[in-house]
């Protein structure tokens, strides 16, 4: 077998973040500003660290951020209050909910009441049930940037058979539905699945989103097969703490074609979509807008 290719996520990243870039100056020429509300409800030290860098990225690529800091106690219908407000400002492309939100606070709700032309997280129902339709909608951004790195890694995916290990709705399902429009034939294992080994074993490409650290090791693996593995998982490695994926690394790299590092891996690649998809909001809000312009003037003459 050929030496394994480590799939650089920073790289892919800084090539989708280039294009955003170029993307955002095209718009500015049209006099469009394109610009993402993030909601920030509470102070949990990891979301405080993820808006920060988001809001870091969006400043790079040129793309305007409004942050919305709300204290722990802030009530469900005050969460929904600011959501509406942001729906009915023109002047933003795409809102951003930070989660997990404070335990009293209705998440689904709140997710639901984002506009999905706004949902740059694609987790509204309206935009994952056209997702699974095969519609062209904002799709959630880790499964994208996973499909982004398959499609830069083996080019034509038709065909291929790909594992899918998780059924999250933020990852699992996303990414199944995305790989069935890729023509791919596609599997998803979970929790109650019998011998996942045997499963996982016959793939071409194994996207692993279970949440839990090396629980896939070369075992899994046939020889050749591509690995993403989307997940990170902080454990106590001789007195040490380190982040590992729900691949075990060493074990699988000698049996693979291809395989994505963690950290520096799928990571990047998510705050990269969040970014495309606020630059897809926007084009899509003034196409829109422009169209049903168009619409009224006809009507009037």
């Amino acid at each position: 077998m050929n030496t394994p290719r480590l799939i650089d996520g920073k790289a892919a990243a800084a090539r989708v973040l280039l294009q955003v870039r170029q993307d955002v100056d095209g718009l500015r020429e049209r006099d469009i500003q394109p610009a993402l509300a993030v909601i920030l409800v509470g102070s949990d030290p990891a979301s405080q660290v993820y808006v920060r860098n988001k809001i870091l990225r969006a400043e790079e690529v040129g793309i305007r951020s409004v942050e919305h800091r709300l204290s722990s106690d802030t009530s469900t219908e005050q969460l929904l209050n600011l959501i509406a407000t942001l729906n009915a400002d023109r002047s933003i492309n795409g809102i951003l909910l930070q989660l997990p939100l404070p335990a009293h606070i209705d998440e689904l709700r709140a997710l639901e009441a984002i506009a999905p032309a706004k949902d740059v997280d694609g987790f509204h129902s309206e935009n994952v049930g056209g997702l699974s339709q095969g519609r062209t909608v904002l799709a959630p951004c880790t499964p994208s940037g996973c499909l982004y790195l398959l499609e830069q890694t083996c080019g034509d995916l038709r065909g291929k058979h790909a594992v899918v290990i998780g059924r999250s709705n933020i990852v699992g399902k996303p990414m199944a539905a995305l790989l069935l429009k890729a023509d791919c034939s596609v599997t998803v294992l979970h929790s109650r699945s019998p011998d996942p080994q045997a499963l996982c074993r016959q793939a071409d490409i194994v996207i692993a989103a279970a949440g839990r650290p090396k629980l896939i090791d070369a075992s899994w693996l046939k020889p050749g097969a591509v690995v993403i593995d989307v997940g990170i998982n902080r454990i106590d490695d001789q007195g040490r703490s380190r982040l590992v994926g729900d691949v075990d690394f060493d074990s699988a790299l000698p049996h693979v074609a291809a395989i994505t590092p963690v950290p520096g891996g799928v990571g990047p690649m998510t705050i990269a979509f969040l970014m495309k998809n606020t630059v897809t909001a926007a084009q899509m809000q003034h196409q829109a807008q422009r169209s049903q312009s168009e619409a009224l003037c006809r009507s009037i003459y």
